[in-house]
């Protein structure tokens, strides 16, 4: 299966509250931090509401 490298480019400071919810549930803290996930349809929505935040890149295995 493959994985995502999901890289925090943009602060989620003075966003609304729950995109900065899923920021901190997805493991992203700081700006240029970045988490490896599985590829699945609920992280791919998580990512989505945030895609102005974050770059995503795949991850073979």
């Amino acid at each position: 299966m493959a994985k995502l490298r999901i890289t925090l480019t943009r602060s989620a400071a003075h966003r609304l509250p729950a995109q900065r919810k899923v920021v901190k549930e997805l493991g992203l803290g700081r700006v240029s931090s970045s988490v490896v996930k599985p590829d699945d349809p609920a992280i791919r929505g998580a990512v989505l509401k945030i895609a102005h935040l974050v770059s995503v890149e795949e991850v073979k295995d």
